[in-house]
């Protein structure tokens, strides 16, 4: 048996209601003719007739009255697909899973997810932290559909899998005691540093960060803690025992005893928003690119002023 063509159930349908060839053609703005030529193709389709011509019009067979049913089936099951995928379509419903890493996890992100859902509110959001390699695995299995990235301009993410947007660029910056001399400081050179100890980051960015500006100014920094997280890092900064570098996206909550000072000439890490590049992004994943747009664009006028 052929497949069905849905069409030819719904004039079917239409000829069942009308009782007529000729009135169920003019109710579909078709010919009398072309309606007749569907119906027998339709009946040659399932191998049976499927009407009963008479004087006065035509009547479903049983076959046709069965066939009816199942067309019903199918019609209020496409109408519901329809309307299902414009739920999703209109953001009435749906699922946005993103990632994100630590550092913006607790600044960029919050503001991201805050400003998605008071716009769509009947989309569940839900938010993945790892590091990079974990973000790339995630994004290739699908278990993520967009996430945050980093780099700097020595290890530039390059991948022809991905599809990045570049965000905003997230200045380093330099961490002292608030009553450190340089703490008043409109910004410092990292050739005056060289005397400082320093806190950093054990096997963290922030560390290789450390190294390469010292040694772009001719010195080794001398490391006196190593922190697990920034956290860590202000508080042994406030103890006096070194002072340290941070993105400033990671000062979200910045302690009152420390004060960020600008380092001039310091390197800024990339924030990107990344996607599979053969992944066409859910109406869902396209608002929340844009939301991470604006509100990107937002964090860097707050930084401005």
């Amino acid at each position: 048996m052929a497949d069905f063509d849905l069409h030819r159930l719904h004039l079917l349908r239409e000829v069942g209601r009308h009782g007529s060839l000729t009135s169920a053609a003019t109710a579909l703005s078709f010919t009398t003719s072309a309606v007749s030529q569907q119906i027998a193709k339709l009946e040659h389709e399932v191998g049976v007739a499927l009407i009963d011509r008479h004087p006065r019009g035509v009547v479903l067979t049983d076959a046709g009255q069965a066939l009816l049913r199942y067309a019903d089936d199918i019609d209020r099951t496409i109408e519901a697909a329809r309307a299902e995928m414009g739920e999703f379509a209109g953001l009435r419903r749906g699922q946005l899973r993103m990632g994100t890493f630590p550092t913006v996890g607790a600044s960029l992100m919050p503001d991201v997810v805050l400003a998605f859902r008071a716009r769509h509110p009947d989309v569940a959001v839900t938010v993945v932290s790892a590091r990079r390699a974990g973000l790339l695995e995630g994004l290739r299995r699908r278990d993520i559909e967009l996430t945050l990235l980093w780099d700097y301009p020595w290890e530039r993410v390059e991948d022809e899998d991905l599809a990045l947007v570049p965000l905003m660029n997230d200045p380093t910056v330099l961490l002292v005691p608030s009553e450190h001399p340089l703490a008043a400081r409109r910004s410092v050179k990292i050739e005056s540093l060289r005397d400082q100890e320093w806190i950093v980051r054990d096997e963290h960015p922030v560390a290789d960060v450390l190294r390469r500006v010292c040694r772009d100014a001719g010195f080794e920094p001398r490391i006196a803690f190593a922190a697990n997280d920034y956290q860590e890092t202000q508080g042994m900064v406030a103890a006096g025992i070194g002072i340290a570098l941070a993105p400033q996206l990671a000062l979200s909550a910045l302690r009152p005893d420390i004060v960020a000072v600008p380092l001039a000439g310091a390197p800024a890490r990339r924030i990107l928003l990344a996607h599979l590049a053969n992944r066409r992004l859910s109406p869902a994943g396209q608002q929340a690119a844009a939301v991470f747009r604006s509100t990107a664009k937002g964090t860097r006028a707050v930084k401005a002023g």
